[in-house]
């Protein structure tokens, strides 16, 4: 069985922990302490930080800490690193999503979204690295999205920032392979996590021709806010079980819909692969 092997699991494990304030970042940060392992995570605002120092005055170490500013990131994982011990699993969860038609979105919304959802996840990447290559050991955790599988209107730059850190995140788990480092992808559906409050931005500008595709997918979004089914206290628990296993997964879905949402996507790209592999074919020089 995949989900085996999670026995002789070292105790007292350090997790550095980005966007912990709310969501999958405070939900794992929580469920981390409570098992007895050391965290120290980020947050935006001292309000944020000072919240969660009440709760867990012991087991968590609160830094303020902008993604998008890549000394403050490279000063706080080495604080981390000598201040809290060597970082074993580090989890990229601080960002945002925003809410437009890819012609609706500014440049201006576009670059913010990927600031701090590819830029900012990769200086956290490139700041713990060399601390975990010279161990020969480590956990690399990316919250992605099922929205980085398969694209939704109305998610377009939302999607995109996700797509690439997809590309990102497949391609450095080969270069780190024999270095004894696993990278993880969390591709969670809908959670009941503050995506739909204060981590989610809507462009300024809306375009009336596109209200039957962006406007209506806005409109559900709004709708099921607070409805979804899945529960982030049980997701921690299962980014947990993947940190702890000897051979976790490149990708790990979280949610009967994220599953359902991809399976379709791959059926109905098997299907037009085959419908078009003869042209595809035909593109190869000729024998001789």
């Amino acid at each position: 069985m995949q989900q085996e092997s999670t026995r002789g699991r070292p105790t007292g494990q350090h997790w550095f922990i980005t966007g912990i304030s709310s969501g999958f970042g405070l939900a794992v940060a929580e469920a981390a302490a409570l098992r007895g392992d050391r965290v120290t995570g980020t947050v935006r605002t001292e309000q944020a930080r000072a919240a969660i120092l009440r709760r867990f005055p012991a087991r968590i170490a609160v830094n303020l800490l902008d993604v998008t500013d890549e000394a403050a990131v490279r000063g706080a994982v080495a604080a981390a690193e000598s201040g809290n011990g060597p970082i074993d699993i580090v989890v990229n969860n601080a960002g945002y999503g925003l809410v437009a038609g890819v012609e609706e979105a500014s440049l201006a919304e576009i670059r913010a979204q990927f600031e701090v959802n590819v830029f900012g996840a990769v200086a956290v990447l490139q700041s713990v690295l060399p601390f975990m290559r010279a161990r020969r050991a480590g956990r690399i955790i990316n919250i992605s999205s099922v929205s980085g599988l398969v694209g939704w209107a109305g998610l377009g730059i939302y999607s995109g920032s996700k797509f690439a850190l997809e590309g990102i995140s497949e391609t450095l788990a080969q270069e780190v392979a024999s270095l004894g480092i696993h990278v993880t992808l969390i591709e969670p559906g809908g959670f009941r996590t503050d995506f739909a409050g204060r981590s989610r931005a809507v462009s300024v500008r809306k375009i009336e021709d596109y209200n039957a595709s962006v406007g209506a997918n806005r409109r559900i979004l709004q709708q099921h806010a607070g409805h979804e089914r899945g529960d982030p206290a049980r997701a921690a628990q299962a980014i947990l079980a993947i940190a702890d296993h000897a051979r976790p997964p490149l990708r790990l879905m979280l949610g009967e819909d994220a599953l359902g949402y991809f399976e379709r996507k791959f059926q109905q790209q098997a299907a037009e692969i085959e419908a078009w592999k003869a042209l595809t074919l035909s593109t190869d020089f000729g024998p001789g």
